[in-house]
């Protein structure tokens, strides 16, 4: 994608976007080349997507879609691809990230995961946890009902204790179970290849974000895709039962 960037108003942007990153399978087999080498070219976008958020400057949280709880259904072959890959990847970039004053969250059941996944992120979030300039928010593991099933359940172990009273709980409440409660709801939520889905991905903080679908499989999302995501955001009202956001 050659041209010029989409205008895009650096006082309006939105604060948290997330990404459906899809079509790294389908971008393999259009290259004719492996499905771990799909995977391997979907790493340069997120090297690039983070590098044009953090230039923004203005964007508080960046969260991705890496590894759904349905993303074990994959073959054996692929899934070990996948978290050699993460490692890979970690070793890489995780220092400039690091450099670049950016914090790393995980969210999603971060215990399934393989041992050595498990280490390397907790090395993540170690290093990075007194950063400030913007958070890199990484769902693995997740999917948006078991988040909502986690937080029932956490609940339903305080009401027992006695730590909250069922009569009390409200949106709020129930809220502060989720996997990051700390990170503000999502206001754009970027999908690519096409599909029209949510996925699993987020679905109590999704309520009210605004979607945008891009043709583009994710190996080809590069600065100008996400301009135009946020150009196409920007260009919305943006209603919260029936009120404008100005």
């Amino acid at each position: 994608m050659n041209a010029a960037l989409p205008a895009i108003d650096r006082a309006r942007l939105p604060k948290h976007i997330a990404v459906i990153m899809d079509g790294n399978g389908r971008w393999a087999e259009r290259e004719g080349v492996s499905r771990a080498a799909g995977h391997e070219a979907g790493a340069k976008s997120v090297r690039a997507i983070i590098e044009a958020c953090r230039e923004l400057e203005n964007i508080e949280v960046l969260s991705l879609y890496a590894f759904s709880t349905e993303n074990w259904r994959r073959s054996k072959l692929e899934v070990d691809a996948l978290f050699r890959l993460l490692s890979k990847y970690i070793k890489i970039e995780l220092e400039e990230l690091h450099k670049q004053n950016i914090r790393i969250s995980i969210m999603g059941r971060i215990f399934g995961l393989p041992k050595k996944a498990q280490a390397d992120l907790q090395h993540c979030i170690d290093l990075t946890k007194e950063n400030t300039a913007m958070v890199v928010n990484v769902a693995l593991n997740y999917g948006g009902r078991a988040e909502i099933a986690d937080a029932a359940k956490q609940i339903a172990k305080d009401a027992v204790a006695g730590r909250v009273k069922p009569d009390a709980i409200d949106e709020a409440t129930f809220a502060k179970y989720l996997y990051v409660p700390q990170l503000p709801d999502p206001d754009l939520l970027i999908r690519t290849s096409g599909e029209l889905r949510l996925s699993n991905f987020m679905l109590w903080q999704m309520s009210y974000a605004e979607i945008v679908v891009l043709p583009t499989f994710w190996p080809d999302f590069r600065k100008p895709h996400l301009y135009e995501a946020i150009a196409e955001y920007q260009a919305r009202q943006r209603r919260f039962g029936g009120r404008v956001k100005k």
